[in-house]
């Protein structure tokens, strides 16, 4: 199954002046506009938009003579995001996890991989309901561009991936279905079934309570 790249020029924008900054650590107005060939007024406007998000951050240097000078660098969030672009590590690391022919400690394998992505995921779940806590994984998610919707029009909630996270491995091994299945059941704290799945030729992947 693959996905099509619905970036929007904003969003690859966006995507460049982090990676800027990421590279850069500190930097000002004018240097980000000088680096992306832009003017200074394009480049506030995604610095305002970035910060808004809690992707950047500003500190102001003072001066002995004229205005203080400003500098932007990326928060723990936005340094975050810029670390998220290892598909060709994460595919090379399940390559070796398929080649482990003892099924059950591949399966052992895949579970302590659910639960350290569960508990790196976990400082940021503060729910005490199912609902609330599908609703922060659809955030959680939504920062890495990939759409999730909480369907609350059941007697339990249930939480739809409209695209999968990880498209490519998918189509060569389900085994990762398995192990999203174990992350949201960690972090949901109850037991949960891929009802719907994409590779069956559904529109999206949709998880239900057990």
């Amino acid at each position: 199954m693959s996905t099509p790249n619905t970036e929007s020029s904003a969003e690859r924008t966006d995507r460049t002046v982090l990676d800027l900054l990421c590279r850069l650590e500190s930097i000002t107005v004018g240097d980000l506009a000088r680096e992306m060939g832009v003017t200074a007024t394009a480049v506030r406007q995604r610095l305002n938009r970035l910060m808004g998000q809690g992707m950047v951050e500003r500190t102001t240097a003072g001066s002995s003579r004229g205005r203080p000078s400003h500098y932007y660098r990326l928060t723990e969030k936005g340094r975050r995001t810029t670390g998220e672009n290892f598909a060709d590590l994460a595919h090379a690391l399940w390559k070796e996890i398929q080649k482990i022919e003892d099924a059950d400690l591949r399966k052992g394998l895949l579970g302590r991989l659910a639960r350290g992505l569960a508990n790196a995921y976990a400082p940021t779940m503060t729910g005490t309901t199912l609902s609330e806590r599908m609703l922060e994984i659809k955030q959680i998610f939504g920062e890495r561009n990939i759409p999730f919707s909480v369907d609350e029009s059941h007697s339990l909630p249930r939480l739809t991936a409209h695209a999968c996270p990880y498209p490519d491995l998918a189509t060569e091994d389900r085994t990762i279905c398995a192990m999203e299945r174990s992350l949201f059941s960690n972090l949901l704290m109850e037991d949960v079934t891929l009802t719907t799945c994409q590779l069956d030729g559904a529109t999206c992947c949709t998880f239900e309570m057990n």
